[in-house]
């Protein structure tokens, strides 16, 4: 088995420069930060020109289905309840 898919799913939150809140999912939260502050042609399209950008938030989920689940439920919640799981520090 690939050793990139031997890695836990996660679900991540990152601040942009304007302090909206962008949620994704990842296996490598790391190299796809990196890959989102590099503003190049994998970055999300969204994050474009919103740099800087901050980590603020990861959760290791496990499964790719059970991060895209959980990264579907964060983005229904409001910016306030965005802000709360952030403090909280627990999905």
């Amino acid at each position: 088995m690939p050793e990139a898919s031997k890695k836990k799913w996660s679900v991540y939150i990152v601040r942009c420069k304007d302090n909206s809140l962008y949620t994704g999912i990842s296996n490598d939260v790391d190299e796809r930060f990196a890959t989102h502050q590099a503003q190049g042609p994998k970055c999300a399209k969204y994050l474009r020109g919103r740099v800087p950008l901050e980590l603020v938030f990861v959760s290791v989920i496990g499964s790719m289905s059970e991060a895209s689940k959980l990264e579907w439920e964060i983005k229904q919640y409001s910016k306030e309840e965005k802000e709360a799981l952030i403090a909280s520090g627990d999905a």
